[in-house]
């Protein structure tokens, strides 16, 4: 089987304490073919010094030093600079299992699709570890039965986030799909409704190959006030609303549609 080149995108602020782990992951993954974007945001830490320290060790590494912007801003610039005909999106604080890559290349090509979604363990502070996942095991789908999917659990991080799936650069460079860089929460989901509109195939892989550590996220919480929450369902719901009006659906699942924008306090 062709081994296509996967860039690994890998945004980074003041990530010191927990960079090592999540780049040694990334170095040891059992796919080799690999270009691995390390972006700066501007760190005060000594995670620049980490990023160097391994782009010494290995060839792939690929460092991009900027001025802090925020994640957004920072991905952006990631994805201008990759090659590989496959993006992977990784947080700077979480790993990956060292099948990780391998898994999902290979069921991109093998399923001839434009997303692909894995399940993802959410690993406590203590290490507990609990596996989450919404799609049928290992199913290949048209974008009418994802998005029948999609509306069962619309504001899961499952649906909603980058570092549990898979692009194709070519679709993301042909529309111009970008993060917005004037969002400071679901973000990533506005990237994935954007790109969800000009996929067509989707398919989710059953074994959780991402480790997503919980302890890292609760500074953002601080920054999210409930207006700004409303704000940004509010421009949500219209790329929900029209995607399912293109699919013909709006109608049977427009209740779950403004469930999802009034549904806040389990976000909070």
């Amino acid at each position: 089987m062709e081994s296509p080149l996967c860039s690994i995108l890998v945004p980074i602020y003041n990530s010191a304490i927990d960079l090592v782990p999540c780049l040694e992951s990334i170095r040891h993954q059992k796919y080799q073919n690999l270009e691995i974007l390390l972006v700066n945001d501007g760190s005060s830490d000594s995670s620049l010094e980490i990023c160097r320290m391994y782009a010494r060790l290995d060839p792939r590494i690929i460092i991009i030093d900027k001025e802090n912007s925020g994640v957004s801003g920072t991905r952006n610039v990631a994805i201008e600079h990759a090659t590989g005909k496959y993006l992977q999106f990784v947080d700077s604080d979480d790993y990956l299992d060292v099948n990780a890559t391998r898994l999902m290349v290979e069921a991109m090509e093998e399923n001839r699709v434009d997303l692909l979604l894995c399940n993802y363990c959410s690993v406590t502070r203590d290490e507990k570890m609990q596996v989450f996942g919404f799609l049928p095991p290992d199913t290949r789908m048209d974008k009418a039965q994802f998005a029948r999917y999609l509306m069962e659990e619309p504001a899961s991080f499952y649906y909603g986030v980058m570092w549990n799936k898979l692009y194709r650069r070519d679709i993301i460079m042909e529309h111009n799909i970008r993060c917005n860089e004037e969002f400071t929460w679901s973000e990533d989901m506005l990237f994935n409704l954007e790109y969800i509109r000009y996929a067509e195939s989707f398919y989710s892989l059953r074994t959780p190959v991402y480790y997503y550590v919980r302890q890292k996220k609760g500074s953002l919480s601080a920054q999210v006030t409930p207006a700004k929450v409303l704000s940004t369902k509010a421009s949500l719901f219209k790329y929900y609303k029209q995607l399912y009006i293109d699919l013909g659906l709006y109608d049977k699942y427009k209740l779950q549609i403004y469930a999802y924008l009034v549904a806040m306090a389990k976000d909070m």
